[in-house]
């Protein structure tokens, strides 16, 4: 059975903080979604490759400082690649093998943001999961350096020149509807059985779920030594096994923020304290850090939000969920920086009654293969 999961998501908040004490970055203070205008620093995709094949392109249109309308033709790009196997079994005993190709929708644009480019893709795959990726490229900020000194807060990136060490920090907003608007969130840990007469070989181990159950525990933390993810439920929608509907939030690339209290941003980036919080969807919370951050003293955005301790059992949730890059640069990042990719992935959990991608068709006949693989016996393989 395929039941329907909608949710909105965009991208609620950027800092850029910089861990240099030079007077000219220890101050900065980058909050580039409001700061510069991420939509409004959006590249015409025109200018350059950045999308292949099959092409649909949307316009966007943005305001500027004084409020006007602006458009920004081809803004955003969506195409449909290959991504390599789906799924792939070889029987052993009769050398038969079944192999599909996964593809995957992509939605995207691009921004440039002063020197830092930041691209921002959607990828819907053919198995029900969801990626959000963000690839940073573009020019580092640098300083300059006495020759043959060392950089204590950065890295040399050529002669007299460094690259401070930085990070940079997304974070995405979900308004989840996983098969409807009644759900709930659960922490999932991975841990040894904790019982020995159910682990007499000592290799059994179990999932812990733990409802987060109000606003005043939606501020959650990944945990390595338990391989942790979130999933959000439907309870009243249950699949052919008995199992609430579902989706998991399963991390990727986390890193810790270096930001200290006493900085510049400590106070008004309090969403990178947490890598996930969970709130009761409210209209007007819009924004991780608020909707002022760099003109008000008090911490606002996600510790505002959840103060009133809502609960988040069964009812419209959102998840906020933060990554971030960790950037000790290199040489080889100058002086334009490959791509470096960071994100997340939603995937089905219980959604379905089994895999969505099991009715894809065989490879065109046109492939690369021996005669009689791929569906494509009889025909010219050249």
């Amino acid at each position: 059975m395929r039941r329907p999961v909608m949710y909105r998501a965009a991208l609620s908040e950027m800092v850029v903080p910089y861990g240099a004490t030079d007077p000219t970055h220890w101050n900065k203070n980058v909050f580039d979604m409001g700061e510069i205008g991420m939509g409004l620093s959006a590249n015409p995709l025109t200018l350059g490759c950045d999308c292949l094949g099959e092409i649909f392109y949307f316009d966007g249109v943005v305001n500027d400082s004084r409020g006007n309308a602006v458009t920004i033709p081809n803004a955003v790009c969506m195409h449909e690649e290959d991504y390599g196997i789906a799924w792939k079994h070889t029987d052993f005993r009769t050398g038969i093998a079944e192999v599909r190709r996964s593809r995957r929708l992509v939605i995207s644009f691009i921004a440039t943001v002063g020197n830092y480019e930041y691209g921002f893709f959607w990828y819907l795959y053919v198995d029900g999961s969801i990626e959000y990726e963000v690839k940073l490229t573009g020019v580092l900020t640098t300083g300059a350096i006495a020759e043959g000194e060392q950089p204590r807060h950065g890295n040399l990136v050529a002669p007299g020149l460094y690259g401070p060490h930085h990070q940079h920090h997304f974070n995405i907003r979900m308004d989840m509807c996983v098969d409807g608007p009644g759900n709930s969130v659960y922490e999932v840990d991975s841990v040894p059985e904790p019982d020995p007469a159910h682990n007499p070989h000592s290799n059994a181990w179990i999932t812990r779920e733990t409802l987060v159950a109000s606003e005043a525990e939606g501020a959650r933390d990944w945990e390595f030594s338990t391989a942790r993810f979130w999933k959000v439920v439907n309870p009243s929608k249950v699949n052919e096994l008995g199992s609430p509907v579902g989706y998991k939030l399963m991390p990727r690339d986390v890193v810790p923020s270096m930001l200290q209290q006493g900085s510049a941003i400590y106070d008004r980036a309090r969403f990178v304290q947490h890598n996930l919080w969970v709130t009761r969807y409210e209209p007007r919370e819009l924004y991780a850090a608020g909707d002022y951050p760099y003109q008000s003293g008090d911490a606002q955005g996600l510790p505002e939000y959840v103060a009133d301790d809502a609960p988040l059992e069964n009812t419209d949730v959102v998840l906020w969920y933060t990554v971030g890059a960790h950037h000790v640069v290199r040489p080889e990042d100058w002086p334009v920086m490959p791509c470096a990719y960071i994100g997340f992935m939603l995937k089905p959990v219980g959604f379905f009654d089994g895999n969505p991608a099991l009715d894809l068709p065989p490879s065109p006949a046109r492939c690369h293969c021996a005669p009689g693989a791929c569906g494509c016996a009889g025909h010219d393989h050249s």
